[in-house]
C-alpha cells in the first residue's frame, strides 16, 4: 500500500456481485451473534433467549436466500472480499465483548445492529450509478427493516408479563450476585478489619500523618487482598456469580473505601490545637455512617431486618474497635 492511500475501496466501486457476498457475509455473522444471544440468555432468560434464537433463524433463513440469489446469478463462489476491504462498511462488536451484555443490553444492541444494516444499504444505493446495484442495496434495506419489525413482533410475542417478571427477578438476582455481595463483603471488611490497626496506631502515636500512613497502608493492602480472593475463590462458572475479575475488583475498591473513609479524617494537621481528637471525632462519626451503610445494604438487598443488622455491625464494630484502643493505649 502506498503511504497516505487507504487500501479499501469505496461502497460506490462494487460490483453486484461482490454486494451480494457482503450482504451473505453479514447476514451470518448476525446469525451467529443472535445464536451467541440465544446461548447466553437460555439458563436465566429463556423468554429472551427465544427471541434471539427465532432472530437467528430469521438471518439464516435470509442468507440462505440471498445465496440463493447470488448462486442463480453469479455461480457458487464467492469472491474474496471482506467487510474491512470497504471503506465504512458495517462493522459489528467482537463476540467476547457481547457475551458481557445483560438481556436488555442485547435487545438494544440487536436494534442497533438491523438499524445500522438498513441505513448503510439504504446510503449505499443513494451512492451508487449501477441501476442493478441500487436495486440490491433497496431490497436489503427493506429486508433488515423487516428484521427490525420481526424482532418487535418477537418480543411481544415471547416477553409476557410473567416472562419479564421472572426475567427481573433473574437480573436482580445478578446483580446482587456480582455487585452486591462482593461489595458488601469488601465494605464490611474494610470499615471494621481496619479499625483495630487504626485506632491502636492512633493512640499509641497520638500523630495523625503516622496514623494517616497505617491507616493508608491498611486500607490498600485489605483492598488488594480482598480483591484477589473475591477472584480466585470462584470462577462463577457454577455459582452463576459473574466475571471472577469483575468481582474481584468491586469487592477491593469497596474494602479499600472502607477503611479510607475512616483514614481520611487524620489528615487533619498536626499543627492544628487539639489535631489528634479533632481527627479521632470525626474518624469515629464516619465510622458510624459506615456502619448504618453496611446494615442499609443487607436489609436491602439481603433481606435482613434492619434493626437486626444494625446490632450485628454495631456490635462487631465496638468490639474491633475497643480492641484497637486497647492496644494502642497499652
Amino acid at each position: 500500500m502506498i503511504p497516505g492511500f487507504s487500501s479499501q475501496r469505496p461502497i460506490a466501486d462494487l460490483t453486484e456481485r461482490e454486494v451480494l457476498a457482503l450482504a451473505i457475509a453479514n447476514e451470518e455473522e448476525d446469525s451467529r451473534i443472535y445464536q451467541v444471544f440465544a446461548d447466553q440468555c437460555v439458563e436465566q432468560f429463556p423468554a429472551t433467549a427465544q427471541i434471539f434464537a427465532d432472530m437467528a433463524e430469521e438471518e439464516r433463513e435470509h442468507r440462505a436466500r440471498l445465496f440463493e440469489i447470488y448462486r442463480t446469478r453469479f455461480g457458487e463462489h464467492l469472491p474474496p472480499i471482506r467487510r474491512e476491504d470497504v471503506r465504512g462498511f458495517i462493522t459489528r462488536r467482537p463476540v467476547w465483548w457481547t457475551k458481557n451484555l445483560n438481556p436488555e443490553k442485547m435487545r438494544e444492541e440487536a436494534s442497533l445492529m438491523e438499524m445500522q444494516a438498513a441505513n448503510f444499504y439504504e446510503k449505499a444505493a443513494s451512492q451508487t450509478l449501477d441501476i442493478g446495484v441500487r436495486e440490491t442495496f433497496l431490497a436489503l434495506a427493506e429486508a433488515e427493516r423487516g428484521h427490525e419489525k420481526k424482532a418487535d413482533t418477537l418480543k411481544g410475542a415471547h416477553l409476557t408479563d410473567t416472562a419479564k417478571d421472572e426475567e427481573a427477578t433473574a437480573r436482580h438476582r445478578q446483580f446482587v450476585l456480582t455487585y452486591v455481595q462482593p461489595g458488601l463483603a469488601g465494605l464490611i471488611d474494610g470499615s471494621v478489619s481496619t479499625l483495630a490497626p487504626l485506632f491502636a496506631a492512633a493512640f499509641a502515636t497520638q500523630n495523625n500523618w503516622e496514623t494517616f500512613l497505617v491507616g493508608l497502608a491498611a486500607s490498600v493492602g485489605a483492598g488488594i487482598s480482598m480483591g484477589i480472593t473475591e477472584a480466585m475463590s470462584d470462577d462463577g462458572v457454577i455459582s452463576g456469580r459473574g466475571a471472577p475479575w469483575l468481582r474481584g475488583v468491586v469487592c477491593g475498591v469497596m474494602t479499600a473505601v472502607g477503611g479510607l473513609g475512616h483514614t481520611l479524617p487524620y489528615l487533619v494537621p498536626n499543627s492544628m490545637p487539639n489535631a489528634f481528637y479533632i481527627a479521632t471525632a470525626i474518624a469515629a462519626f464516619i465510622v458510624a455512617i459506615e456502619l448504618f451503610v453496611i446494615a442499609w445494604v443487607r436489609t436491602k438487598y439481603m433481606d435482613t431486618p434492619f434493626l437486626r443488622s444494625m446490632f450485628q455491625v454495631v456490635i462487631g464494630g465496638v468490639l474491633v474497635l475497643l480492641a484497637g484502643i486497647f492496644i494502642g493505649s497499652a
